[in-house]
């Protein structure tokens, strides 16, 4: 059996369709009062917006019910799927622990409670029965004010045993008029020894060369070798992996088609830069990783070599990932005879 990484997948996304509709039915039946059946509400939950910011107010849906009482039954369900239909061996799941608390509170109010989120998720995703190695990475947001993206950067470097990394989410949009401070906020992350990525050339209005240079993994980053090939080289000597959601760009109406991707595939191929497939929002797509896979290689976007060297990439710029081998390297050693060998190599 394969087993993958999951670098980019968002908490607020990840609830599929059919685990939203169950618990909307059970305790917040007003949420969904406007939807004929399931069907319907899967139809709405799930269908392509002509933009990445249409496409984002529906993280709202679900970042008001994911609440301190309500996170673990949504991660269990979550790592429950994941393991069992996506033969997830490592998940980073990213999210602003900021809008898990409640708006009722005043800002000081909401910023102490977010350390109290991110243990309740940090114990949740800790499931002996499905024992997939998780982290999180904290995001900023667009939206958010400079004093509580800052102290969401501190809640990162002091939660080490939970977090593996801070991001920038929010929309493309928002973020360029306020590029200095994602600069000062990244410089000080990197200062705290924090792993780094951030949502950035995704779209054509997030294309800020200012900051890549403060990021280890470049979250989306697609236009680059779509608008502005150049820069692949120094994103190669930086070592940088773009993380890429292939279905995403057809929810947001940034792709057309989704054979477009093949020049992504192809230039940094050339130019020696990792790719990791990742997911973005399975819940909002009703797909999972293996889905992503199999649909680059029906188009012909990539090859099986080609798959196995972003799987490959995946584990490789894990920021959480404890080995150094992917899990089949482990597997093969479990099964050689030579129990020195194995057990050298499980230590390692």
């Amino acid at each position: 059996m394969t087993l993958y990484a999951e670098l980019h997948r968002h908490l607020g996304g990840s609830v599929v369709p059919r685990i939203l509709w169950r618990y909307f039915e059970r305790q917040s039946p007003e949420l969904i009062s406007r939807f004929a059946d399931y069907a319907a509400f899967e139809d709405f939950y799930t269908r392509p917006r002509n933009t990445l910011d249409e496409y984002l107010e529906l993280h709202t849906l679900v970042e008001s019910v994911q609440t301190l009482e309500t996170l673990p039954y949504f991660i269990y369900r979550l790592l429950r799927g994941a393991y069992i239909f996506e033969n997830l061996a490592y998940l980073e799941l990213r999210y602003t622990p900021y809008l898990r608390t409640p708006e009722h509170l005043s800002q000081s109010q909401r910023i102490d409670m977010m350390a109290e989120i991110v243990e309740v998720v940090g114990k949740a995703s800790i499931l002996p029965e499905y024992p997939i190695v998780t982290s999180q990475i904290l995001c900023m947001h667009s939206r958010l004010p400079f004093e509580v993206n800052k102290a969401i950067v501190d809640l990162a470097a002091q939660n080490r045993q939970y977090v593996c990394a801070i991001d920038v989410a929010g929309g493309d949009s928002y973020s360029k008029e306020r590029i200095d401070e994602w600069i000062s906020l990244y410089d000080y992350a990197r200062s705290l020894g924090l792993n780094t990525t951030g949502h950035l050339y995704e779209t054509t209005a997030g294309c800020d060369p200012q900051l890549l240079p403060y990021l280890m993994r470049i979250g989306h980053g697609i236009q680059i070798p779509l608008l502005y090939p150049e820069l692949l080289k120094d994103v190669a000597l930086r070592g940088q992996c773009l993380e890429v959601c292939p279905t995403t760009y057809l929810k947001t109406g940034t792709l057309q088609d989704i054979r477009q991707l093949k020049t992504v595939f192809d230039r940094c191929f050339e130019a020696g830069v990792d790719i990791a497939i990742c997911t973005d929002n399975a819940g909002l797509h009703n797909v999972r990783l293996p889905f992503e896979y199999e649909n680059l290689l029906t188009y012909d976007i990539i090859n099986f070599e080609q798959l196995r060297a972003c799987q490959d990439a995946a584990f490789r710029h894990a920021f959480a990932w404890p080995y150094r081998q992917r899990p089949v390297s482990l597997l093969n050693g479990l099964l050689n005879p030579q129990p020195t060998k194995t057990l050298a190599m499980i230590e390692s």
